[in-house]
């Protein structure tokens, strides 16, 4: 920013004779700067009478702000409606790049010292067809590692162990996506229960690491200490090519609803950072209390300053946003897909290079918008899910008692790239494909649950989503049923497949690649226990699927052809998109009624690739969605002379010889498998 934009330098900018405070607030009367004792944090040494200018921005000067100085914010102003002025209240500074806690509820705004030698590394760049992302609990991940040393377990640090590391590069995944790390606090209701909020999604200052994250001895050495620690793990995963996208939320924060903690915005300016009616009532789009009006400039500069802070200074290389329909909403309260903020996101050129994520929905009206946001964002395709989940587990459960509800046109066209919802400017790599994520069943527990169980929520078992398209395959958790458990192996297998061979940015959910299980709970955001936290001792079979995971993940690298950037046009070259044929279980092409009809549940899947700089790749995928084997007859295609299988889901361990047929011969299928071939 510059000072030809009238909210720059938001936040304490240093000089050779202390440090300057400046921040937003247009309804305020007054603005105090406030600085603590270095030991004391509720001694107030110094106060300073900030000014206002014509823009309502404060500014505060003192020789006291320096670095590890701590300070807050007093405000006072109007009483009405909109506003929650306390002259008695010690706000955080928005702007805050470190916090230091006071007490449970209390916490300090810290001057850092965010000097850190990158050495030289450099962002990784991940071209987006090849990049794999892998959804990860900072905490969750290394916890319970047997070869991450326990002072490190959980922690910034364990992440980017060595051992971690050597996990992540073996499974084949080039983005690790992080749950929340802006700092966050658990809500009110959580905390009289003994409960925490363990996701991290209750933001309370957008510019500051979660501290609790770090090791113990960062923690004792402040906010410096964890900021570094926090850069350090940037710079280790980036030395070992691996992203690191932020899974942020500005939508709402920890403020909670009219009658919650007022830590820093509501008493900073309630009336402009969040929306409300005339009568001073939250119009709440978000479901957690208050939603941040981004129908104003300010709260849009805010994200903005956030992202660049982050993408600049501490080298993050995309940003997944919950909720981030809010974000699109306008002074009316609508989205709109052209918002300016929507917008200055994508053309921001600070963040041009960064992913940009979005969760393309929140609960308020017209609040679901899959496929709708402009050009430039990915989106987490939640038609993809529930397609996939439907082909593979619900239709399965709904034929063993009559014949399957669906055909297989609509889980191809997921298959495929969803065109039916991302625009040909947009393109497949819009679609970020995923299963499962960190709200929902993991992936064992989809195959092993037909209903939730959440008692141990606190909430008699009302929360989280009845709607799981999920398959128990005929018994209710654990079972020692060997049928059960081959088809519940089966089933994951299935859907690992069908995610990593699909088009589109896939997304998996850390443990998934080994049947991690939380004991069906699917809405587990409350638990900080071994029931989230990634199990890293494995039973033979889950090392059968780690093994099938890795596999799938070198089939994507391998072959262009699974990972088009473009969609292919009828009648024209498309450089870049992959060609697409689709033949029956008897080797013809397609008909309409083949598409449509419950009955065809079978189809073969040709892919050629239009080359821009890999080699000419051509595949076959053999999608079978019913519970009796089949026998599929290879197709007759322009110039190829041979199929090499080259993965079965059939299979319990990966195949370790491949296996070449020639087309018009039949190939036996198992009952709900998937076969990929290479073809020459």
């Amino acid at each position: 920013m510059n000072a030809g934009d009238p909210f720059h330098d938001l936040g304490v900018r240093l000089g050779p004779s202390g440090g300057e405070l400046r921040v937003w607030s247009e309804h305020a009367d007054a603005l105090e700067l406030v600085i603590f004792d270095d030991k004391d944090l509720n001694w107030i040494t110094h106060s300073v009478e900030m000014t206002r200018d014509d823009d309502g921005v404060w500014s505060g000067s003192s020789e006291e702000l320096v670095l590890g100085r701590r300070y807050a914010v007093r405000a006072s102003g109007p009483s009405s409606p909109n506003n929650a002025f306390d002259p008695s209240l010690l706000l955080l500074d928005p702007y805050a790049r470190g916090l230091a806690r006071v007490s449970a509820e209390q916490w300090r705004s810290v001057v850092v010292d965010d000097a850190f030698d990158w050495g030289g590394v450099q962002k990784p760049r991940v071209p987006l067809d090849r990049t794999v992302v892998y959804e990860a609990h900072v905490k969750g991940l290394s916890k319970l590692h047997p070869d991450v040393p326990e002072e490190l377990r959980g922690t910034y640090a364990g992440l980017a162990h060595p051992a971690m590391i050597a996990h992540l590069h073996d499974l084949g995944v080039t983005s690790v996506e992080l749950l929340p790390v802006h700092a966050f606090t658990s809500e009110q209701r959580l905390i009289k229960q003994g409960l925490v909020n363990y996701w991290g999604y209750n933001t309370l200052n957008f510019f500051s690491p979660q501290a609790s994250y770090a090791t113990k001895t960062a923690q004792a050495g402040g906010a410096d200490e964890v900021l570094r620690e926090f850069k350090g793990m940037v710079k280790l995963l980036h030395e070992a090519g691996l992203e690191v996208i932020l899974d942020v939320v500005y939508n709402h924060t920890a403020e909670e609803g009219p009658g919650g903690p007022r830590t820093s915005f509501r008493g900073i300016d309630n009336a402009t950072y969040y929306r409300q009616d005339a009568t001073g009532a939250y119009i709440d789009v978000t479901g957690c209390g208050n939603t941040v009006d981004f129908g104003h400039p300010v709260p849009q500069q805010l994200v903005l300053d956030s992202l660049r802070y982050w993408a600049d200074e501490v080298q993050i290389d995309g940003f997944r946003f919950d909720l981030a329909a809010t974000l699109g909403r306008n002074e009316a309260v609508e989205f709109t897909p052209d918002h300016p903020l929507l917008e200055a996101i994508v053309h921001d050129p600070s963040l041009v290079d960064a992913k940009m994520i979005a969760e393309p929905w929140d609960v308020g009206m017209g609040g679901w918008q899959t496929g709708n946001f402009p050009a430039g964002w990915h989106e987490w395709n939640d038609r993809y899910r529930d397609r996939v989940r439907n082909f593979w587990l619900s239709d399965i459960d709904y034929a063993r008692r009559a014949d399957a509800p669906v055909g297989i046109g609509g889980f191809a066209t997921r298959l495929a790239g969803s065109s039916n919802t991302f625009s040909a400017e947009r393109g497949p790599l819009a679609s970020v494909n995923f299963i499962t994520a960190h709200d929902g069943f993991t992936l064992a527990d989809l195959v092993s649950y037909d209903v939730k169980h959440n008692v141990g929520n606190g909430e008699s078992n009302r929360d989280g989503t009845d709607n799981n398209r999920s398959f128990n395959h005929g018994a209710e958790g654990p079972t020692d049923d060997p049928a059960i458990l081959a088809a519940r192996r089966k089933a994951m297998r299935n859907l690992l497949g069908t995610l990593l061979l699909s088009a589109g940015v896939p997304m998996l959910t850390a443990g998934d690649e080994f049947g991690r299980s939380q004991r069906g709970n699917n809405n587990a955001y409350c638990h900080d226990s071994e029931l989230t936290w990634v199990g890293w001792t494995r039973e033979p079979w889950q090392d059968q699927l780690l093994a099938h995971s890795r596999r799938l993940l070198e089939l994507r690298r391998e072959h262009p052809a699974l990972r088009p950037e473009h969609f292919a046009a009828a009648g024209t070259t498309v450089p870049g998109a992959s060609v697409m044929d689709w033949f029956d279980a008897s080797g013809a092409t397609m008909s309409t009624e083949d598409w449509t009809s419950p009955r065809n549940r079978t189809l073969q899947f040709f892919s050629t690739s239009t080359p821009e700089s890999e080699e000419l790749d051509r595949v076959l995928l053999i999608v079978h969605g019913v519970e009796q084997p089949v026998e599929v007859t290879l197709p007759e295609h322009e110039g190829v002379t041979a199929f090499v299988r080259i993965w079965n889901s059939a299979d319990d361990a990966p195949m370790s010889e491949e296996e070449q047929y020639v087309p018009g011969q039949t190939v036996p299928v198992s009952a709900t498998s998937m076969q990929l071939f290479r073809a020459v």
